[in-house]
């Protein structure tokens, strides 16, 4: 009996024993688990701290167009350039392999074609309306007149294409007339600014006339012309005919009757 007891109580001791060692095992382990879950969250809280420093720099109108477009949801890390030093001068430089090879390979060092636009390239100069219509006058002095001759001839004869031949026309007619007073008003300006330069030599202050005051006294010179050509009555015809035409747009529709 004696010595079933004594079995008994070493038995218990080798239990307890091992379920003491179980505990702080798991105690060693949750420790280690605690630890890694810090580290973790240290590594994550730098991450966010670089992040912050970098979107700190980027303008807010950038952040705002990227986040509306939704292309960009966060601004990830810059990426590190590609070393290509080499250790030795001997040694060929490495390349990575995650770059895909061209399929054209560059033999001959081309020069690049550039297309430049002269209307707004600095090396072509300043543009001068005055010195460019100068240049190009013959085309509304002597081309156009040309043409509008010819083409009245081939409609007098009735040989080709006579509805593109009076489409032209009346776009020559048009191109004419507006050319016509396009110079007048350059020459009325030019007038103008030759008078305000000796007023300002004098002592006087500069006038510069509305567009609404220019348009009156172009009205007024467009008046005496046609009083003095005679064309007035038919004009002043046409002229009523089409405001009476803009007029007729507001009058309200009689209601139909259900």
């Amino acid at each position: 009996m004696g010595r079933k007891k004594e079995e008994e109580e070493s038995e218990h001791e080798e239990s307890d024993e091992e379920q003491a060692s179980s505990d702080m095992d798991e105690s060693g382990s949750g420790s280690e688990d605690d630890e890694s879950e810090s580290g973790s969250g240290s590594g994550t809280d730098s991450e966010e701290e670089e992040l912050q420093g970098q979107v700190a720099d980027v303008p807010f109108e950038v952040l705002q167009q990227a986040r509306s477009s939704g292309q960009v949801t966060s601004f990830s890390r810059a990426k590190k350039e590609l070393e290509t030093k080499r250790a030795n001068k001997n040694r060929p430089m490495e390349i990575t392999s995650k770059k895909p090879v061209p399929r054209f390979r560059e033999v001959i060092q081309a020069p690049k074609r550039e297309v430049r636009d002269p209307r707004f390239e600095s090396l072509c100069g300043k543009f001068d309306e005055s010195r460019f219509k100068k240049s190009y006058s013959f085309i509304y002095d002597e081309e156009l007149p040309a043409e509008r001759q010819r083409l009245k001839k081939e409609l007098a004869k009735g040989s080709g294409d006579t509805e593109e031949a009076k489409k032209r026309l009346e776009w020559i007619d048009r191109e004419l007339r507006e050319e016509q007073q396009r110079r007048k008003r350059a020459e009325a300006a030019a007038q103008h600014g030759s008078k305000e330069r000796e007023a300002v030599k004098q002592g006087k202050k500069p006038f510069y006339p509305k567009k609404s005051e220019q348009k009156k006294e172009e009205l007024v010179e467009k008046y005496q012309e046609l009083k003095a050509s005679g064309k007035l009555d038919k004009f002043m015809e046409k002229r009523r005919k089409k405001n009476s035409a803009k007029d007729h747009r507001f009058i309200p529709y009689r209601r139909p009757q259900v």
